[in-house]
């Protein structure tokens, strides 16, 4: 059989890159342009007043949350029908569901106008994102990592996390210039919508270019030994029968990651908004800092996680991440701009220690025939309890406590899960995809012997 090492070459990743980065750059545009319209404008647009701002806040995040719990049932099924008729097919798909809901969202009338029907709308098309995007990060950075040597997997692999950070910051550029063209109540009454809007052109754009890219070849052959069985090619069921640990390591090294991306560029709008007192355009301006940061550590950690192993620079992450709500949130509290950007560049930094070996990890878990599923099952099943609920928990102890305290502590017991987690796992560097699937296959020869012709 073919090594995935000699099959791959240096044009190739690039290419599949692209591919793979558009639709990450649209889910995190959406990401972004709904979490701070959740801390800015949507408690006010969708939700009746209570005369407390925080009740609105928590309200548009518990809805955001609907789109976390929807994700692994996209991920199951993507994730099935992923590893049955290929990546890039499914991807495509999810690209239009992904921007067709993004677009609604700014088309929902406020609740002034149609009641609660403004929430039930919303919470609907959340959760079609939701779906949608559940079916989008596992194929993603599958299609660049099936594509990439096994020297160099976790670097490609880290690109499409790089999507992360700059759909993000196109957000906050679109979001900044409505800002700076609009009078508060413009922007509250309209100019949020158009964002929403302006999503339309990142989809139709990463949609053409994902039909420029081909399956890659260890799939096409995983694909074709399944033909010559007869077999069904995946289920979730048939991945934690033989590859349950595979799948615990995942969820957990993940749950500090969702949960400290959320905070940090989450919950830092609604922090920095409501008890520092900062304005929308300052905030807005200093998160922008934060995802160029971002946007170019995450490969470079991708490199170092091919260099050191994957396991070294997830630890260092989760490790730092123990200690980063204690120094994060007292350098915010400050208002000065140079510390509370100090304070979101620690933030994304730590977490792209975490991030950026990510998809190589995972995949180095799960054979071709299977691992869709088993990455979008682990990776999306997570979201529920860790980052779907992150904003929420946090905006709640800040309004019952009145102090940052209880969520450093919060962050800290995540980032212990996830070292746990990581500790367990073993070391995957350099791993060829080829030689992971010898002995599934062989598993299956034992079961489902080859058609006589």
């Amino acid at each position: 059989m073919q090594s995935t090492e000699s099959a791959a070459t240096p044009a190739g990743p690039r290419k599949v890159v692209a591919a793979s980065m558009a639709g990450t750059v649209a889910e995190w545009y959406e990401f972004l342009l709904y979490s701070a319209s959740s801390a800015l404008v949507f408690g006010d647009v969708f939700f009746p007043n209570s005369g407390d701002p925080l009740d609105g806040v928590i309200n548009a995040l518990l809805v955001y949350a609907v789109g976390f719990v929807a994700r692994p049932l996209g991920g199951i099924v993507f994730g099935h029908f992923g590893d049955r008729v290929g990546r890039k097919k499914l991807l495509q798909l999810s690209l239009l569901m992904v921007g067709a809901a993004t677009f609604l969202i700014g088309c929902v009338p406020a609740y002034s106008s149609i009641g609660f029907w403004a929430p039930t709308i919303l919470v609907l098309l959340r959760f079609v994102q939701g779906f949608a995007v559940g079916g989008e990060w596992g194929g993603a950075v599958l299609l660049v990592g099936e594509h990439s040597p096994d020297a160099r997997r976790a670097y490609w692999s880290s690109w499409p996390q790089a999507g992360l950070p700059l759909g993000n910051l196109l957000a906050t550029i679109v979001l900044l210039s409505l800002s700076f063209s609009l009078s508060d109540t413009a922007f509250a009454a309209w100019g949020w919508r158009t964002a929403f809007w302006a999503s339309a052109i990142i989809v139709l754009v990463g949609y053409y270019i994902r039909t420029q890219v081909e399956e890659s070849p260890i799939f096409l052959d995983s694909l074709e030994r399944a033909k010559e069985r007869e077999t069904a090619r995946s289920s979730v069921i048939e991945v934690l029968k033989h590859y349950p640990r595979g799948v615990l390591i995942s969820m957990g090294a993940r749950v500090a990651e969702n949960i400290l991306y959320q905070v940090v560029v989450t919950f830092s709008i609604t922090y920095l908004a409501l008890r520092v007192g900062s304005s929308t355009t300052d905030i807005l301006l200093l998160l922008a800092v934060a995802h160029v940061v971002h946007l170019a550590i995450v490969p470079w950690f991708g490199h170092l996680a091919d260099r050191f192993g994957r396991r070294p620079v997830y630890l260092t992450g989760s490790v730092l991440m123990i200690g980063w709500g204690f120094a994060g949130f007292p350098l915010m509290d400050t208002g000065n701009p140079g510390l509370v950007v100090l304070a979101l560049v620690l933030g994304v930094l730590v977490h792209a220690l975490m991030y950026a070996p990510q998809p190589a990890m995972m995949a180095e878990l799960f054979p071709t025939r299977m691992r869709y599923a088993g990455v979008s099952l682990a990776y999306q099943t997570t979201s529920i309890f860790a980052g779907s609920l992150a904003p929420f928990i946090t905006a709640s102890l800040l309004k019952t406590y009145g102090s940052p305290v209880p969520i450093a502590v919060y962050l800290a017991g995540a980032a212990v899960i996830s070292t746990v987690a990581v500790l367990a796992a073993k070391e995957t560097r350099g791993m060829s995809l080829t030689a992971l699937d010898t002995p599934d296959q062989t598993r299956q020869v034992d079961r489902h012997p080859p058609l006589d012709v």
